[in-house]
């Protein structure tokens, strides 16, 4: 572990944490509180969660980092992945001493905490799904070049805004290449199996409306496969569905969404 370490409170440190050819910036509350990993949207970073933590209050112990190359600070990679962001949070939680967490994940990061919860089954407290993971086939070959086309429209006003953090230190092509596995490993046959085999207590919280990118009622016929996943797996429910949309959720529905943590919380130590 590097040195770049600042605290910001008594007990917060914040600082770099390596991992294959990178490092990642973290921020992480301390405290005795039950931990809560928080796992960002596909090119959004750790300051997106501030509402939620701060709702959730200092009885939880939180901890943000910044994907590879995103936010200010996370350094390149030759390796942006999706078993590259699941090998990040186990490299976080390495470094930060935490052998057993609460996930909770927004959109990409919802795939993440899913696939992570899954394949850490006594390692994940619970987790819970912020209008993400949703198992169907919304990519075809027209789609891959939506994407491959809006990327492209985009870096005119998206490479200034690099040094910021706002924008992810990506080009156009590798955000749409990992736009698009997104697409392939969300598809029923794949994630739907990811999502039966998850043995903890997980809440879903649901947005409404419309996303970047898409068209006509393309996002809440994706959110209508959760139906099928809560049929299969009992320990799956959605915790609230909310009218923000899915950009907006994190900032108008924070409390939804730390209710649902709670909730996990609570339902874990019930278990125990």
């Amino acid at each position: 572990m590097t040195n770049d370490r600042t605290p910001t409170t008594s007990s917060t440190w914040t600082g770099m944490v390596p991992v294959d050819d990178t490092a990642l910036a973290v921020t992480d509350t301390g405290g005795p509180g039950i931990p809560v990993i928080y796992c960002n949207g596909q090119f959004a970073t750790q300051g997106y969660w501030r509402r939620v933590i701060s709702e959730l209050g200092t009885g939880f112990r939180h901890i943000t980092f910044d994907e590879r190359a995103r936010g200010r600070k996370s350094r390149t990679s030759s390796d942006y992945s999706f078993e590259a962001a699941i090998r990040d949070v186990d490299a976080v939680l390495a470094a930060r001493g935490v052998d057993r967490a609460l996930l909770v994940g927004w959109s990409y990061g919802a795939v993440v905490a899913a696939h992570w919860a899954g394949r850490n089954p006594d390692r994940t407290m619970g987790t819970v799904l912020v209008d993400g993971a949703f198992p169907h086939d919304w990519l075809d070959d027209a789609m891959e070049m939506r994407i491959r086309r809006l990327f492209r429209r985009m870096s005119w006003f998206t490479v200034p805004l690099r040094l910021t953090g706002i924008t992810p230190r990506m080009s156009a092509a590798e955000q749409a290449e990992s736009n698009i596995e997104l697409g392939r490993i969300s598809r029923a046959a794949e994630l739907g199996p990811v999502l039966d085999r998850i043995t903890v207590p997980t809440r879903y919280v649901v947005a409404s409306g419309t996303s970047l990118g898409s068209k006509g009622d393309e996002q809440e016929v994706i959110r209508a496969s959760l139906d099928e996943v809560v049929e299969h797996n009992p320990n799956i429910k959605i915790g609230a569905k909310v009218a923000s949309n899915h950009g907006a959720i994190l900032k108008k529905d924070f409390r939804a969404i730390a209710a649902s943590v709670r909730e996990v919380a609570a339902l874990d130590r019930e278990v125990r």
